[in-house]
């Protein structure tokens, strides 16, 4: 995919390519793991989601994905609803969520995302081959591409699963705590590369836990405890009051 199309193509649909999050609740049966949720953002930005643990960060993320139902409110793009539009959304789960034993290779992983385009079964096009090919080339894993994903690093390994939804051609990544697990080194170079993602014209929603790195790495946080505390740009947002809501009796350098 060329991403610098993509970008053109995000800034001239600035208004269309909106989430748009209003009066969100999650139940799992009668327990509410989020209530009264709105937020708008749009291509271009990183938006970090910070609270604490049970919070419901995982929850938005997957309904966002449509992999949890809502009990009330929407969740729209492109001004309707996100059912329509779910090839353009990719989510990443929590690193421990993921079996590294399962027996596939980076490419095999990386093309598992065009099946949203194609159908599991079948015959790739071209097109298919190279939006894979420039997926893998983009994220650095062409040396490694039929390497077992079992034996990459840390950082490796959330490179693929973002090869994968580079594949997929996907506007908005949804991330589970994407920082966790990895050594400096590699926990900079996602930054990094989340900024690129961002100036390409797309989307970055993540769960993030450091309130010492949030500022550098994202644009716009939501607080949320189950409720929401406050959203918007981070230098606004992470004032100490509000931290103090969210986590109580906790020293800031958590």
């Amino acid at each position: 995919m060329d991403s610098s199309s993509h970008h053109s193509d995000c800034a001239h649909h600035a208004l269309h390519h909106e989430l748009v999050i209003d009066s969100l609740s999650v139940f799992y049966r009668h327990v509410p793991a989020l209530e009264n949720i709105s937020m708008a953002t749009s291509c271009g930005n990183r938006v970090a989601l910070i609270g604490p643990n049970g919070a419901g960060k995982s929850s938005l993320l997957k309904a966002i994905a449509g992999l949890v139902p809502k009990k009330s409110g929407s969740i729209q793009w492109r001004g309707t609803t996100v059912r329509k539009w779910f090839h353009e959304f990719a989510y990443l789960p929590q690193r421990e969520e993921i079996d590294w034993l399962f027996p596939i290779t980076v490419r095999g992983l990386v093309e598992m995302g065009r099946y949203p385009q194609t159908g599991a079964w079948k015959k790739f096009s071209s097109k298919d081959d190279e939006a894979v090919e420039n997926a893998l080339r983009s994220m650095g894993l062409l040396d490694l591409q039929q390497r077992q994903i079992r034996q990459l690093s840390g950082g490796q390994q959330q490179r693929t699963f973002i090869a994968r939804s580079l594949a997929q051609e996907a506007h908005v990544l949804l991330f589970d705590e994407p920082f966790t697990g990895l050594d400096r080194q590699a926990a900079v170079s996602l930054g990094k590369l989340f900024e690129k993602l961002a100036q390409d014209g797309r989307l970055i929603i993540a769960s993030h836990h450091d309130l010492n790195t949030a500022g550098s790495l994202f644009d716009e946080a939501l607080l949320i405890a189950t409720r929401q505390i406050a959203f918007g740009p981070v230098s606004e947002v992470l004032t100490e009051q509000r931290l103090d809501q969210l986590f109580p009796n906790k020293p800031l350098d958590c």
